[in-house]
This record gives C-alpha cells, sequence and structure tokens, in this order.
C-alpha cells in the first residue's frame, strides 16, 4: 500500500497532476485541434448549445470532484504518488471511472460547440487509449494493490456506466 502524502503535498500533487493531464487531454489538445472556434449552429443553436454546455459543465464538475477526492485521502490520482488506501466514496460510489468519462464528457462537449468531427475522431482515441490504459494497467495495479477490496469494489460497481444507486462496502 502507498504511504499517506500530508494533506498539503497530497492538494500540490493532485491540482499538478489535473492540469497535466485531464489540462492537455481536455484542453489543450482540444484547441490545437478546433482553434475553439465556435461553429454557426443556425436555427439548431437553441438544442446543440445548451447540450455542449451541459456536458462541458457536468464533465469539469465531475472531474474537480473526482480529483478532490484523491487529496482529501491525502494522495494523487497519478499513478506515482496513489493514495494509502481504495477511493471508493463520492462519485466513486457510482462508476469506478468517473474522471475519464468526465474528460470524454469535456471532449465531446467541445466537439459539439465548436462542431467539429476532428474533436469526434479524438474523443474516441483518447476513449481507446483510456480503455487500454485501465484493462492494461489500471485494473491489474489496483487488483495487486488492493487485493480483494478492490476485487469486490469492481464486482460491485461497473466500471463506464454509473449505477443509480450508490454503492454501500
Amino acid at each position: 500500500m502507498a504511504q499517506a502524502a500530508s494533506p498539503v503535498r497530497a492538494w500540490i500533487g493532485t491540482i499538478v497532476f489535473l492540469l497535466l493531464a485531464p489540462g492537455i487531454v481536455a484542453g489543450i489538445i482540444p484547441w490545437l485541434i478546433s482553434g475553439w472556434r465556435w461553429y454557426d449552429w443556425g436555427t439548431a443553436a437553441w438544442v446543440v448549445l445548451p447540450i455542449a454546455w451541459i456536458a462541458i459543465g457536468v464533465g469539469v464538475g465531475f472531474l474537480l470532484h473526482a480529483f478532490a477526492l484523491f487529496a482529501l485521502h491525502r494522495g494523487t490520482p497519478a499513478p506515482v504518488a496513489p493514495t494509502a488506501t481504495l477511493v471508493v466514496t463520492g462519485v466513486y460510489r457510482y462508476v469506478r471511472n468517473p474522471m475519464y468519462l468526465s474528460v470524454l464528457a469535456i471532449v465531446l462537449g467541445q466537439a459539439l460547440l465548436f462542431g467539429s468531427w476532428s474533436l469526434l475522431v479524438y474523443a474516441v482515441i483518447v476513449l481507446a487509449a483510456v480503455v487500454a490504459f485501465v484493462k492494461g494497467y489500471e485494473e491489474p495495479t489496483l487488483t495487486e494493490t488492493y487485493g480483494e477490496q478492490y476485487a469486490a469494489y469492481r464486482r460491485n460497481v461497473p466500471g463506464w456506466w454509473p449505477r443509480l444507486t450508490p454503492w454501500r462496502r
């Protein structure tokens, strides 16, 4: 099991990782792809734009919540500085991969907002990369680190489609 960091180090590490990982994947790369140029949806704007902004807003909200849980558990989401205990509170009671889903919601919201097929293709590539990372590294590492605790969590909380009710250990 990982050694718990001080609260200050946990928050600093979490914020740095937030800026580096999702900041690049859901911020810088979409900007490079789309230039963040607004698309003129014409008369469909009243439907498309609220959906885009809701996806982005919900994605950002859940992403910040999920990241904060790691700092509150005195660790970071970064594999090099994990928490000492498995994080199964908050949004993690509903779905095992809320950060990845949040990043995808942000990218898909931007694809709608900017009318960008390139961002849609990028979202598919991000999804494939994330699923490969989860299956090839994250799940085996969490199984090795947390054993039966993670196995029970994995049996009860879906990885990609949220539960309707929170999981209670």
